[in-house]
């Protein structure tokens, strides 16, 4: 491809998804995987499809084309945007019981969600008085960035979430019955899956961002942006500035954490084996695992060598 752009589309749709279908439609995208440029990650279970997905233009369609047909041409929740560079290795398809786990088997967003807010409202809504705001995120993708004054659960992952829900919600409430809860996350499948979680639990005024923090990023002005910081994602690419385009964080490769500009220039800092995140979390054994690794990435690439002293 001459300077071609990848397009990448994040996309995800709570429906009754049958075994056989989910099979049928894995083996065709693999198909589809084995004569084209197609990589991404896509997550398949009984309530949904959930993922993303990285190639040209005309493979997408396809993809997407063929996924309508077996969500029954339901609401994809699609955002997109592009990059010269692929960020994924190629395509992972899984399957799991949830599409994103969060372990509580007796909801049902398909049935039963909060209100939609678009992005156009969501900044009137979030600097309302009466209304707190939580971020539904893990906290090394709040820690990069998020709406000021929002809401840290602090969780290591989702599963986390329904525990601070039932341990910490209600002391952020000023009344339980009138309070707005407005909730957000990067595309928009967690915080609606944590809308279901509230109205089950019979929270009122319960909102979430639609698109998530991507589209609200393509929707709003510079000017009238209140997301500060830049925007977490699960790829290459790590985390997206407000324009949508990569960022300035890289993922610490001993640990998995992101990391700064600044953070890397830290003495701290080992290139592949270390980070201030997880400087006490391995052994020298780990490290020098770590260091051998990066030698043959900085081999391949023809860079310099890191080296790590004990």
């Amino acid at each position: 491809m001459k300077s071609k752009d990848y397009k990448i589309v994040s996309l995800y749709s709570f429906f009754p998804f049958q075994e056989n279908l989910i099979f049928d439609l894995k083996n065709k995208l693999l198909e589809i995987e084995s004569e084209n440029d197609l990589s991404g990650l896509l997550i398949f279970a009984s309530e949904g499809i959930n993922g993303t997905i990285c190639a040209e233009k005309n493979v997408i369609d396809i993809v997407i084309n063929l996924l309508k047909k077996y969500t029954l041409i339901r609401n994809l929740n699609i955002k997109v945007n592009f990059s010269k560079k692929k960020v994924f290795k190629k395509l992972k398809i899984k399957i799991k019981k949830e599409i994103v786990t969060m372990g509580v088997n007796e909801i049902n967003p398909v049935r039963d969600n909060g209100t939609y807010i678009d992005s156009a409202n969501w900044n009137k809504l979030i600097k309302n008085q009466n209304t707190i705001v939580i971020d539904t995120r893990n906290h090394y993708e709040v820690s990069i960035g998020t709406f000021k004054n929002s809401i840290n659960p602090n969780t290591k992952n989702f599963s986390e979430f329904p525990k601070w829900v039932n341990d910490h919600l209600d002391s952020h409430l000023k009344k339980k019955e009138s309070t707005n809860i407005a909730m957000f996350c990067t595309g928009g499948i967690r915080c609606e899956k944590a809308t279901s979680l509230l109205k089950k639990k019979g929270y009122k005024n319960i909102y979430h961002l639609q698109g998530g923090i991507l589209q609200y990023l393509d929707d709003i002005s510079e000017e009238e942006n209140l997301f500060e910081g830049e925007c977490y994602v699960f790829d290459k690419r790590v985390a997206l500035d407000h324009e949508l385009k990569k960022g300035s964080y890289s993922i610490c490769h001993a640990c998995g954490m992101p990391v700064s500009i600044e953070d890397q220039k830290r003495k701290d800092y080992i290139k592949g084996i270390q980070c201030h995140f997880c400087i006490d979390k391995f052994s020298d054994d780990d490290r020098k695992r770590f260091e051998e690794r990066q030698q043959q990435i900085d081999r391949l690439k023809g860079g310099n060598q890191t080296i790590y002293k004990n």
